[in-house]
């Protein structure tokens, strides 16, 4: 086996499509990449596990671990990407390109690269003489669904101490962040002509009276569900796409309303749909049978990290940087569901992610594979 160099590694992650869509159409199998790191990482003295994701379309979690016993470090981070905008890149998004100290690629930054990194800090360790275990976790479907980090979070398999996301934050940890759900309210009318309004019943009245309800729902979260230390410190509504009817000379028999909801750490998921549906419930009295709200998506719940074990000091430490919050959703809330604290803390901008000609600086390679030394030394050894 020859000897791989970091961007041997890198080279070869972005070079092995793994894009997650909810159009199945493009949408793709992340078994490839996952064989590649579980070989990479067994390859090192690694035991390996594979999962497949159940409803997912062909998704599989690989677990990489070394040493044994209780607690330890968790290095977790997704293995898909986005899909990316035809036409507007500047090169093949799946050939990495090395050009003015930065690394082009689908992934580079967001952020299947992270886990050349974890390779690339592991090199010097003593493998053999760790104390407690390192976990190396790679998850599906996190830009869609996050399916994978849900079924891992449910199987309850490991117990760490503590856990970093290398997700995109220019290394500086990340504590918190919000929640993110989708709802749609659709009303059912009864369609007719309108010269005679009262042979029907208008969706769209009803939809202005169900609208007026999650207004003032949107102020009360506002002003009683509150995080000060984010730069939006209230959870927040969103009335985001509202769709009724189909000419002017007919009474609306159908009106649809999608709205998005992102609770702060402290409303949960389940807490924010009992709020919605209790300030719809004079709407769903006055009219019977005619309301149905759903989700339109499994939610992301708001995350806050535990700090047990003293991660935020640790870190703050280790990078000079506070802890800060995020209004992104990631993967953080299922991880914390080990019991771990958890931070999100990893090379690259956000700035970059999703975007074409994604890439990162070659400028956090020595500083990122130093902190995660750092921080395997103070928590395995």
């Amino acid at each position: 086996m020859r000897n791989r160099t970091f961007l041997d590694i890198y080279e070869k992650i972005i070079s092995i499509p793994s894009i997650s869509a909810m159009e199945e159409r493009i949408d793709q199998s992340n078994k490839q990449i996952i064989d590649y790191l579980s070989n990479l990482f067994a390859d090192i003295g690694f035991r390996i596990s594979i999962q497949k994701v159940p409803n997912a379309r062909n998704k599989y979690n690989l677990l990489a671990q070394v040493g044994s016993g209780e607690g330890g470090l968790l290095l977790a981070g997704h293995s898909d990407t986005v899909p990316f905008d035809e036409g507007r890149w500047n090169s093949d998004p799946f050939k990495l390109k090395h050009q003015d100290n930065r690394l082009y690629g689908l992934g580079t930054c967001d952020m299947k690269g992270f886990f050349a990194f974890i390779f690339e800090a592991i090199q010097t360790l003593e493998l053999d003489k760790i104390k407690k275990p390192l976990f190396i976790l790679a998850t599906a479907d996190e830009e869609t669904t996050m399916a994978g980090a849900r079924f891992f979070a449910s199987q309850q398999l490991i117990k760490p101490e503590m856990a970093i996301i290398g997700e995109p934050t220019e290394l500086k940890p990340i504590g918190k962040h919000k929640g993110h759900m989708g709802q749609s309210l659709e009303i059912a009318g009864q369609s007719g002509h309108s010269s005679d309004p009262e042979k029907g019943v208008n969706a769209i009245e009803i939809m202005h009276k169900a609208i007026h309800s999650l207004l003032e729902l949107r102020d009360n979260l506002a002003l009683n569900y509150r995080d000060e230390s984010f730069t939006v410190p209230q959870a927040t509504l969103n009335l985001g796409h509202v769709h009724g009817g189909d000419a002017e000379n007919r009474i609306c028999g159908h009106c649809k309303l999608n709205f998005d909801l992102r609770c702060v750490p402290g409303l949960s998921d389940e807490q924010a749909v009992r709020m919605i549906d209790d300030a719809l419930a004079p709407v769903y009295k006055q009219y019977p049978n005619r309301i149905l709200r759903t989700s339109m998506y499994d939610s992301s719940p708001a995350f806050a990290c535990k700090n047990e074990h003293d991660i935020v000091d640790l870190a703050e430490t280790l990078t000079g940087f506070s802890m800060q919050n995020a209004n992104y959703a990631t993967e953080a809330p299922f991880i914390n569901m080990l019991g771990c604290d958890t931070l999100v803390l990893g090379p690259g901008s956000i700035e970059q992610a999703h975007q074409p000609d994604e890439f990162i600086s070659l400028d956090y390679v020595a500083p990122t594979v130093t902190l995660l030394n750092k921080m395997i030394h103070h928590i395995c050894y």
